[in-house]
């Protein structure tokens, strides 16, 4: 089943992407949810005149992602977190903390954009996150976990 995304779908997508999916995936959850339609011939039409409409915003949106990217590329953050004497966290860190100290360096950067290595950190030490500011640029930070 082919479908026009109307909002980014993690590991599907992004939003006005044409996709091939299977038929249960696409009628029983990505098109109720409004994630989806359905792509007939009218609405491919109708996407590709949006698109061309819309390439010039797109362009200004590009560009300002790359500014707030190269504003990143040298920023390392410092994470705090409580930890056992062995060096072990107590829960783990994720991508709300990681949002939160970009928050205090003055970016605003939303947490679903931000991918860390592995699933959940939970001992000390450097680490990398990438952040995924458009469709076409991503940004690699640096941060460090040390104990509070």
């Amino acid at each position: 089943m082919e479908i026009i995304l109307i909002q980014d779908v993690n590991k599907l997508g992004q939003k006005d992407d044409i996709v091939i999916v299977k038929d249960g995936y696409g009628r029983n959850f990505l098109i109720p949810k409004g994630y989806a339609v359905a792509a007939s011939t009218s609405a491919k039409k109708m996407h590709a005149e949006n698109l061309r409409q819309r390439a010039h915003k797109e362009a200004k949106i590009k560009a300002d992602a790359q500014v707030i990217a190269t504003k990143l590329d040298g920023v390392k953050l410092v994470v705090g977190a409580k930890t056992s004497t062995s060096g072990k966290i107590f829960g783990s860190v994720n991508t709300i903390q990681i949002a939160e100290s970009l928050k205090e360096k003055g970016f605003d950067i939303d947490r679903k954009s931000i991918t860390l290595p592995e699933d959940q950190i939970k001992e000390i030490g450097n680490y990398k996150a990438v952040i995924k500011l458009h469709r076409e640029v991503k940004v690699e930070i640096d941060f460090e976990i040390v104990a509070e």
